[in-house]
Order: structure tokens, then sequence, then C-alpha cells
């Protein structure tokens, strides 16, 4: 009988513990991605400075690119740049979301693998196959390979502002809603699902969500980077961003559309968003849970958490299926109305007190 498996793009190395940095120099040569050390580092301009001033002595033929923010323009300008500059064996992308958005763009584009090195836990992108830029148009998604190596230092995540981390709560928990729309595509429409991506997508998110601890506990923070890495995985199994994006990610699609200069942290906004979806798709029970969990992490549950009132976030929700065209989530299936958003939020609302 044939054995049929396949081939799984993932990182060669995963290090997600105190201390991890200390070894960063290590690791790039031990696992062949540098013998040389010919590295081109992608850093900030806040943080990525203390850390270039920690690592340019144990790195001496790595070269340094500041980036100038998380735009499309400032990914092909980094590319650019380390194109021109010289041949190097990798890109390491050091430093919070835009900065790692903006790396695995500019690796992508010039050709090279990528080390994705975290210093805040905000959301799955760390290790996902999509770097999302901003662009003249709002916000893009843009597919990528994955890292060759993601590296989470424990005792750098904890120099992070704490709203960086909470959002990444956030983002993994609204995994259970994204896997819950990818189901019900497979149900109404006969969409493909790929079941070991939905199970690596939902397990994470689970994991988060019947978690105890908070983010002063080393232990939670190894499962919320864990659970971020798997997640970005699981989309690479899929193909696909559908394991963690559905009607959580639509509503926080909205939000950066529609108040671009007000919109709140990722994880922040999609937390929310599956809250109210798995409420619409009459799951109370998950949705009062997650609630509880989301309050107990300091996020938001309410749109007046992030500054918006209720008639604004109907229009979000209602705007929210224009910026995913052909995805089907419970948005698309139930077509409310304004007025039927209006009332649903009503009774969310209600059902979980303020």
């Amino acid at each position: 009988m044939p054995v049929l498996t396949r081939l799984i793009p993932s990182p060669v190395v995963v290090d997600i513990s105190r201390g991890a940095l200390d070894d960063l120099a290590g690791l790039l040569a031990d696992q062949r991605i540098s013998t040389n050390g010919k590295l081109a580092f992608a850093i900030s301009g806040g943080s990525g400075a203390a850390l270039r001033e920690r690592f340019a002595p144990l790195l001496p033929n790595a070269s340094w690119y500041e980036v100038g923010g998380g735009t499309i323009d400032d990914a092909v300008e980094l590319a650019d740049a380390m194109k021109s500059s010289g041949r190097y064996d990798a890109v390491v992308g050091l430093g919070g979301g835009k900065i790692i958005d903006c790396a695995k763009y500019a690796a992508a584009r010039i050709g090279l693998p990528l080390v994705a090195v975290a210093t805040n836990l905000s959301h799955d992108g760390l290790c996902s196959p999509v770097a999302t830029l901003d662009n003249d148009a709002g916000r893009g998604s843009y597919g990528v390979p994955n890292p060759i190596a993601v590296v989470i230092d424990l005792d750098v995540i904890r120099e992070a502002p704490e709203r960086y981390i909470r959002s990444g709560i956030g983002d993994v928990i609204s995994n259970i809603s994204a896997v819950k729309d990818w189901e019900l595509g497979h149900e109404v429409r006969g969409e493909d699902i790929d079941g070991l991506a939905a199970a690596m997508a939902r397990q994470a998110g689970e994991a988060i969500l019947h978690h105890p601890g908070d983010v002063s506990d080393d232990g939670f923070l190894q499962v919320l980077a864990e659970g971020l890495v798997l997640t970005g995985i699981s989309m690479s199994v899929a193909g696909d961003s559908r394991p963690a994006s559905g009607a959580c990610h639509e509503i926080n699609h909205a939000f950066d559309l529609l108040y671009p200069r007000r919109a709140a942290p990722h994880g922040e906004q999609c937390g929310l968003g599956a809250a109210f979806a798995t409420y619409l798709r009459g799951d109370k029970d998950t949705a009062k849970l997650m609630v509880e969990v989301l309050r107990r992490h300091e996020l938001p549950v309410l749109p007046a958490d992030i500054g918006f009132d209720p008639d604004e976030f109907v229009e979000a929700v209602a705007y929210a299926p224009q910026t995913r065209p052909g995805r089907y989530t419970i948005l698309e299936h139930l077509d409310l109305s304004t007025d039927q958003i209006r009332d649903a939020y009503a009774d969310y609302a209600q059902t979980i007190g303020s």
C-alpha cells in the first residue's frame, strides 16, 4: 500500500525561550543560514537601535537597515537598498510586526530567506506566509515565503508595551471564529477545508482561551508565542489565510479602511470581531467565554472600549464583507441589513453586559 504524505512549509528553527537572543549569532551560523555572517538586518529606528548595539560586534559582516514604517513603499525601498548594497545569505527582521512584514516582503523580492526575530507578540504575522503592508488603497496582504527561522526571546518580549502583547491574544483567540467560518463555507458552498490547518489554528486559539495565566506569566507567554507561530504555519498548510481570517478579520479590515487614523491594534479589533461574529453564529456560550477571557486580558469587547460608538461599529460590520470579496463567513451567510446589524449589536451588548 502506498504511503501518501505532504511536505509542510515551516521554519527549520523555532526558538521560543528566555534568553533566546543570547545565541542568535550561533544559531545563524550553526543552522547554515549564514556561515560567514553576511546578513542584512532590518530594524526599527527605536528599539532596533539598542539591539543593533548588542549584536553588531558579534556579527561584523552584517549590514543594518532602518525601516521607515509599515508601507509597501517602505518594503520596496528596503529591498532596493539591500539589493544595491551587496550579496547576503539571508535577511533578518528584528522587531515588531511592521518591521517583520517589511522584511518578509523585501526578502521575497530579492529572493533571500528570512529569519524573523520578534520583539513583541502583537499578531500572527511573525510566522505567516503573508506580509500586511499599508498602500495607497489602505492596506494590502502580500504572499511571501515562510520565515526560515523564528526566534522569540521571552525576556525581550517582556520589555515590549503590554498592549502589543495583549493584542496577540485577541488575534489567536479569533482563530476559533475564523475556523467556524471556514467550516460554514464548506457546509454551504462546498469549499475545500484542510483539516490539519483548521486543527492547528483552532487548537492555538483554544489553548489561549482556556489558559489561566496572563502576560506576567512566562508559561502563558510561551503558549501565546507558540500559538502565533502555529497560526502562521496553519496558513502555509492551507495555502490561504482562511484558518485565521474570517468575519473577525473582515470587521478588523473595515475598521482599518473606514477609520484609518483611529483604528486600534490589529489583534484588539480581531478579538472584538470574533466575539461578535460568534454571537451572530448563535453560539452564545462561546461568545460569553470569549468576552470573559478578553476582558480578563484587558482587551476590548465593545466598540466603546477602543473609542468607537455603536453606529460606527454597525457601519464597520456592514462594510466588512467588501474587504474580502469572495470570502464566505457568517456575515455573508446572514446578509444582514444595517438595521438588523444594529439590532444584533444591541442584543450582543445587552447579553455580555457593560
